[in-house]
């Protein structure tokens, strides 16, 4: 190969690292996000779930004590109960909020997948394992992958993308250390 081709080939594979590299960190971050999603809705359920218990708890009971006592005040306390009861689940009645965390984790799962196999692309091409042709099929693969796993996925908030920020940032939830690799791996493995 002449020297004009190796750096050609050079250039384009330096290109096609940094393209990859950005997408993998936007998978990193949109994986996190759709998690941290997940965690949101599924605390709101239980606590709407909870707080619905209750509140049939408390309607009950105020009947429970007009039926028995001469207590007007607990018909007008059932009463108004009653009416935020039926609010609350008009409300909620077309938003299954665990079906909605459900997706959200199905989208983290299919994401962390993703960002696998872009992490083992990387891999591979720092190892020059692929060639140039192989790196953008490779590429073009996993960005369809992704395109179909973002059209299939529920929308995330801003609340759960700055819980994630925070999450990847500052608790460094996807960053080890190699004594930490290394307690995970057989002796044979260890990096020195």
């Amino acid at each position: 190969m002449d020297q004009n081709s190796q750096s050609d080939k050079k250039a384009q594979m330096d290109i096609l690292e940094s393209q990859i590299r950005e997408i993998f960190g936007r998978v990193v971050y949109s994986h996190k996000t759709q998690e941290k999603c997940a965690d949101i809705v599924l605390i709101l359920h239980k606590r709407l779930k909870l707080l619905l218990i209750v509140i049939s708890a408390l309607v009950t009971t105020s009947f429970f004590i007009k039926i028995f006592g001469e207590n007007q005040w607990s018909l007008i306390v059932g009463v108004i109960l009653s009416t935020i009861l039926l609010g609350l689940n008009t409300y909620t009645k077309d938003y299954d909020l665990g079906e909605i965390a459900q997706k959200h984790t199905n989208a983290a799962n299919d994401l962390w997948d993703i960002r696998e196999c872009f992490l083992s692309l990387l891999t591979d091409m720092k190892a020059g394992l692929l060639s140039v042709n192989q790196i953008v099929a490779r590429r073009d693969e996993l960005q369809n992958r992704l395109y179909n796993t973002y059209s299939g996925s529920p929308r995330t908030n801003y609340k759960a993308y700055k819980e994630a920020s925070k999450a990847l940032q500052v608790n460094e939830e996807l960053t080890f250390s190699d004594e930490e690799i290394n307690s995970f791996l057989p002796q044979e493995l260890h990096k020195l």
